[in-house]
């Protein structure tokens, strides 16, 4: 059963513009450790931040609130399974968000898809609940 889809697209170049302004205040207010040292591992490490961005506002519409009812971007942060799949964890409010919306006896699986294709990066979450 999916219980919500979210969709973002994003100009790679004004995150570019954004960590130039505003430089590690951005990054730790935006970005989970895990994300961070993702991108630092990159040689353009904008583009990394573009598609995670875009994901994190892909995941605020799927679970239906945007950044409001106490889900922040920090409440969500890319990960990767055991065999590369990118998916999302969350925390603080946007977890209580997704438990109040996984109907009883119901399990919620995040699916996330990143692109980019300079100067775009685009995110895809679908989150879905399967029998527990």
């Amino acid at each position: 059963m999916i219980l919500g889809i979210g969709n973002d697209i994003l100009d790679i170049r004004r995150i570019e513009k954004t960590m130039e302004k505003f430089g590690e205040r951005f990054l730790s207010r935006t970005f989970t450790e895990v994300e961070r040292a993702k991108a630092g591992r990159r040689v353009n490490p904008s583009y990394t931040y573009a598609k995670r961005f875009c994901a994190k506002e892909a995941c605020s519409k799927a679970l239906g609130t945007g950044f409001r009812q106490g889900v922040f971007m920090r409440d969500m942060g890319v990960v990767n399974l055991p065999s590369g799949q990118p998916t999302m964890k969350l925390t603080g409010g946007a977890a209580r968000r997704l438990a109040e919306m996984t109907p009883p006896g119901m399990v919620a699986f995040v699916h996330v898809t990143l692109t980019d294709d300079y100067p775009w990066a685009e995110a895809q979450v679908i989150i879905e609940a399967r029998p527990a």
